[in-house]
């Protein structure tokens, strides 16, 4: 059984756009419990699911609004990132993708080299 206890940093899409999020996940047994931080309008949410093997799910309740969000995933072999599809009940046919990776300093140089690509090099400039 995969641990996923831990800080994670991940996104979620929704309508196309892309939402950071932050999570700290506490694992006792197969009982997923922990705290959710978007860094979209929503803020903080609460965590409660299982893992199973290398599956997850888990409910996300944010203290600001009544919407469950349902999320089932699965963590790959390393148990450095986890991958799915999230749902909400209470409206038909809104859900999307979502990914958490375990590693911050990978996070930080992926976003560092997209950042490197998109910003022209201006050299001689005198």
């Amino acid at each position: 059984m995969a641990n996923i206890s831990g800080a994670w940093l991940g996104t979620y899409w929704q309508w196309g756009l892309p939402t950071r999020f932050e999570v700290e996940f506490i694992q006792s047994g197969n009982s997923l419990t922990g705290n959710i931080l978007d860094d979209g309008s929503l803020g903080e949410a609460i965590v409660n699911g299982e893992v199973i093997g290398s599956s997850v799910s888990f409910t996300k309740k944010y203290y600001s609004h009544n919407y469950i969000i349902n999320y089932f995933g699965t963590i790959n072999q390393e148990e450095n990132l986890i991958s799915g599809e999230w749902k909400i009940d209470a409206f038909i046919g809104d859900s999307g993708a979502w990914e958490l990776k375990r590693n911050y300093s990978d996070l930080n140089k992926e976003l560092s080299d997209n950042l490197q690509s998109q910003i022209p090099f201006l050299t001689n400039v005198s």
